[in-house]
């Protein structure tokens, strides 16, 4: 089974994507690791990518469609891939539905963890960590029991990520919704498409999603 998870910075993504993973064996095919990676290593397409990085400029859909082809070859037959970041255009779209039929694979879900976005701002702006065991609190929903004191490690020391603020979250909010806005049609014209409430918590977000995977036909 191969999907596309959608969702914007702070709807919980990135911790359904790694459920998924350890829960199913499903593999997370992020096109910037799936790049750095190939670069890395060296690999034909790898190469490539560097130099037109070296030249300062935007990495081709055809060096993409290779990485992501390169990827999907080392995935082990009856394991899924977990697409994130791409695609982006109706282009890319198209050039995965290709890349998936010349190895027998299709899309067979597209899921995008639907958000409020005065209430995400409000879920990402409050959420602060221990400085020391980086456990997490939030301003409005998960306080230290000992004001100033961490619950875990009894640290006094606490940290706020910079880019934590509306106007930051906001900006990234309207980049998701540019970006993602192309492919939605395509992917509603072929019945692919289910939403998820991302403002639920994790475990029934989860469950929605797994229900959507286990339904049958």
């Amino acid at each position: 089974m191969n999907i596309i998870l959608l969702g914007p910075p702070g709807a919980g993504k990135g911790t359904q994507a790694d459920r998924l993973v350890k829960a199913r064996g499903m593999v997370q095919l992020s096109t910037g690791d799936m790049l750095r990676a190939a670069v890395k290593a060296g690999t034909p397409t790898g190469l490539k990518a560097k130099a037109v990085m070296d030249a300062g400029q935007l990495v081709s859909d055809d060096i993409v469609s290779g990485i992501i082809g390169d990827a999907l070859d080392g995935i082990e037959p009856g394991h899924g891939g977990i697409f994130d970041g791409y695609p982006r255009t109706q282009a890319q779209a198209v050039s995965l539905d290709e890349i998936l039929d010349a190895r027998g694979r299709t899309l067979d879900h597209v899921i995008e963890l639907s958000v409020d976005e005065d209430k995400l701002v409000e879920r990402i702006v409050g959420r602060f960590t221990c400085a020391q065991c980086g456990a997490g609190y939030h301003d409005s929903f998960k306080l230290p029991k000992v004001s100033g004191t961490c619950d875990v490690c009894g640290s006094h020391e606490f940290k706020r990520r910079p880019d934590d603020n509306e106007e930051t979250v906001r900006t990234r909010m309207a980049e998701y919704r540019a970006k993602t806005q192309p492919i939605l049609p395509y992917y509603e014209a072929k019945g692919l498409v289910s939403r998820v409430d991302g403002m639920a918590d994790i475990d029934h977000v989860g469950a929605a999603i797994d229900a959507i995977l286990d339904a049958k036909g």
